[in-house]
């Protein structure tokens, strides 16, 4: 498959501009390698907050690929003072910023010869963290799961206006699963795409199959936000727990994460809160992750030369 030569290629030395989310205990070295050496970017998380797991996991990526990776840092789940340092001393040379001030850590990152992108959910946001002098932006939408903004933008609105003012480039968030969602965040501004709850279903994701196949089995109407009108909202999975949480607002949802590990990983769906996009109502099949992106570069080309027949 032909590789994109683009800002985002070229600055992460990848032949896609796929980047695979940096979702919680899930993107880790098992994960993030399939998405390296299938041509995209992995990434690994730290909002676990499990510093000494991910430093073990940073050393076996690097005995699963010779390909370049990255790793996130959510500072709102991260509280050692010294993650900047940590991050430094693995050798990282892409990180992405999220859920805190763009300033804390990109002068300190970039002094030290990372590339740094932050994850902005808003206009104003994506200004702030380009004035704080980010290499690039990650703008995601309403529809992805996990954390957002309670006052979120979908990706069809949200992606455009901020591609129109600014001129880093841009990772589009929320809602990317395939060769013609690529494409429409190209046609929008974007030079890349994240992919999230995609590769939660993929054969390499380590979460229980009965996640996957719920993911699989969902539709169009199967996502629910959560703490609508607090910080942060929750885009997650609907299940008998979560639609009780989502009519009741007197339940910071942000509480019901305790036994998150016997969701993730034995399977138990009422335990704890599934993170999803809504994107899972077009997820048909679990495959690998080297399927998915080949298959979304593929449709991704093929889609392009429908439209050039066009003009």
């Amino acid at each position: 498959m032909k590789p994109i030569k683009n800002r985002i290629t070229k600055l992460l030395g990848i032949d896609f501009p796929i980047i695979q989310a940096p979702m919680g205990w899930i993107a880790r070295s098992k994960l993030a390698s399939a998405v390296s050496n299938s041509g995209g970017l992995g990434i690994i998380e730290t909002s676990s907050g499990e510093l000494k797991k991910i430093k073990e996991e940073i050393k076996i990526m690097r005995s699963l690929t010779d390909k370049p990776f990255g790793v996130n840092i959510a500072q709102a789940f991260v509280k050692d003072p010294d993650i900047v340092k940590f991050i430094i001393d693995q050798g990282i040379k892409f990180v992405t910023t999220s859920a805190g001030d763009p300033a804390r850590y990109c002068e300190e990152l970039k002094l030290a010869g990372l590339k740094v992108f932050h994850v902005v959910p808003t206009l104003k946001a994506a200004l702030k963290a380009v004035e704080a002098g980010v290499d690039g932006l990650v703008v995601e939408g309403f529809e992805g799961g996990g954390f957002k903004n309670p006052k979120g933008v979908s990706t069809m609105v949200l992606l455009p206006l901020v591609c129109s003012k600014v001129n880093v480039p841009v990772i589009a968030a929320g809602g990317f699963i395939d060769g013609r969602t690529m494409l429409a965040a190209f046609s929008m501004g974007a030079e890349g795409i994240q992919m999230g709850t995609r590769m939660v279903s993929s054969k390499e994701s380590p979460v229980h199959k009965n996640w996957k196949e719920a993911i699989i089995q969902a539709d169009d109407q199967d996502t629910v936000i959560l703490n609508r009108f607090s910080s942060p909202a929750l885009r997650a999975l609907r299940t008998d727990k979560t639609e009780r949480l989502e009519k009741d607002d007197t339940i910071n949802a942000m509480t019901e994460f305790k036994d998150i590990q016997d969701l993730y990983f034995k399977g138990k769906m009422e335990s704890s809160i599934a993170l999803t996009g809504q994107v899972a109502g077009r997820i048909e099949e679990e495959e690998s992750v080297q399927t998915i992106i080949n298959k979304t570069m593929k449709e991704f080309y093929d889609c392009l030369e429908k439209l050039k027949k066009l003009s």
